[in-house]
């Protein structure tokens, strides 16, 4: 597969159809530190929660479609041959970047809510396998988490934790308020505090968090000492999280309220970071 008529890849441009495949696509993630292998199982842009920031145009309620796991297999190892054994690197990537960091479970929707979850995660691992990829690069899921529930989700962590994986769980707010506000959910925090403890038991597990200004005021003062708190009993009931991903806004939303949301300055993040740290978390930080 050759690369050379495709432009290089931006952290600022995380196009789902980079290469031109329906599931897969690659990224260079800021967080990551170099290229991540996105795998998409929303291709339908469905989603159960409508996060405020999200950057899936066209978004919608719903849940993953019929996952093709042979056509997945297929571009998975297809992109994997390409990064590390054709021209990827040279021809799309920024010199500072050539260094495949993870394959992640993101995409346009929340990827759990696929039937064939546990089948995907069996699937990535046999790619990995093949690639010598196991315990060298990582595997992320990156999930709001409300699904962990289900007995087939939590089959698919179990597995994920064979192959050195990690999960990293959106939770953006410790308010009722602030969840129906910035990720459109109903569900409860005792829910929340429920699902985290689950996938913790699971998989190793990193709280990722999006912060920003919200109609040009940062985080309320309340807002910041409930998810302060709220952490701080998980950790206080032997819920063991590996940390905190804590990263503002890169890219622009693809929701109505785009133009209610920006970027809060790298001092607040510091700032709150540091209070993190306080009550026992690691944190990363991405501005």
């Amino acid at each position: 597969m050759s690369n050379t008529t495709h432009a290089k890849l931006s952290i600022r441009d995380h196009a789902r159809d980079a290469a031109h495949m329906t599931y897969v696509y690659p990224v260079v993630s800021r967080r990551a530190g170099g290229v991540s292998v996105g795998i998409n199982l929303n291709p339908n842009n469905a989603c159960n929660w409508r996060c405020i920031y999200c950057q899936v145009p066209d978004l919608k309620r719903g849940a993953a479609p019929v996952i093709d796991l042979k056509q997945l297999e297929t571009e998975l190892t297809s992109l994997l041959n390409d990064i590390l054994h054709g021209d990827f690197m040279q021809t799309r990537v920024p010199e500072d970047a050539r260094r495949l960091n993870d394959i992640a479970l993101s995409g346009n929707g929340e990827p759990t809510s696929a039937k064939e979850f546990p089948e995907v995660i069996q699937l990535i691992g046999r790619v990995m396998k093949h690639f010598g990829l196991v315990g060298k690069v990582k595997l992320v899921l990156i999930t709001n988490g409300s699904l962990i529930g289900r007995e087939p989700v939590q089959l698919g962590l179990q597995r994920m934790a064979k192959l050195h994986g990690e999960v990293w769980y959106k939770f953006d707010s410790a308010t009722r308020d602030g969840m129906a506000r910035i990720n459109n959910t109903r569900q409860s925090l005792k829910k929340t505090a429920e699902h985290l403890a689950q996938a913790t038991a699971l998989c190793p597990t990193w709280v990722q968090t999006c912060v920003f200004a919200h109609k040009g005021a940062a985080p309320s003062v309340h807002e910041q000492q409930a998810y302060l708190d709220f952490l701080a009993h998980l950790l206080a009931q032997g819920v063991r999280l590996k940390g905190v991903l804590l990263y503002g806004i890169a890219r622009p939303s693809q929701q109505p309220e785009a133009a209610q949301l920006s970027a809060l300055p790298e001092a607040w993040l510091e700032e709150f970071a540091q209070k993190l740290k306080q009550i026992g978390l690691a944190v990363s930080i991405s501005p």
